[in-house]
């Protein structure tokens, strides 16, 4: 697995359009057997790295998150890599992952909450974590009343995106 130098580190991502070119640079480098962890908070950007990530690989789409089906695979459209994406959240144990009898050797295969589950998928992997940061406010008085808090969810507010090669 090579992983281009200029792909690995901590970057911030303005919006989903950058994202979605992110992933678009990380599918041109997939290749065959590559695993990708990816972990984030919903709404973080997952599936839209993902998506282009597909782009990237030319793959017949669309990509959506497979959370229902728990893992889609995506053939590529130009006899490339295909894609295999799978939703790790509702799997239990690595040996749930095992059973969907995964081509890994023959496809990039991208683990949405996969940590401590994909790894054991390959020797190496890219693991990719996506930082949302949520915005709040609170109320606090010399009361001493518990505050009151909100969290909003901004599709179009930064993420944090740290890629890296493991082990």
């Amino acid at each position: 697995m090579s992983v281009p130098e200029e792909l690995l580190g901590t970057r911030e991502v303005a919006g989903p359009g950058d994202m979605h070119d992110l992933g678009r640079a990380i599918g041109r480098a997939l290749r065959p057997g590559d695993v990708v962890v990816l972990t984030g908070p919903l709404g973080a950007g997952k599936t839209t790295l993902t998506r282009g990530i597909g782009e990237g690989l030319g793959i017949r789409g669309p990509v959506q998150s497979p959370t229902f089906v728990i893992a889609r695979t995506h053939p590529s459209l130009v006899g490339g890599t295909p894609l295999v994406h799978v939703d790790a959240y509702r799997l239990g144990a690595a040996v749930e992952l095992d059973d969907l009898d995964i081509d890994v050797e023959g496809s990039a295969v991208i683990v949405e909450w996969g940590r401590g589950v994909a790894e054991y998928l390959a020797d190496t992997w890219w693991e990719i974590e996506i930082e949302r940061h949520l915005g709040g406010r609170g109320v606090d008085n010399a009361c001493g009343e518990i505050a009151v808090h909100t969290v909003e969810l901004d599709a179009d507010a930064p993420r944090t995106v740290t890629i890296s090669r493991r082990p």
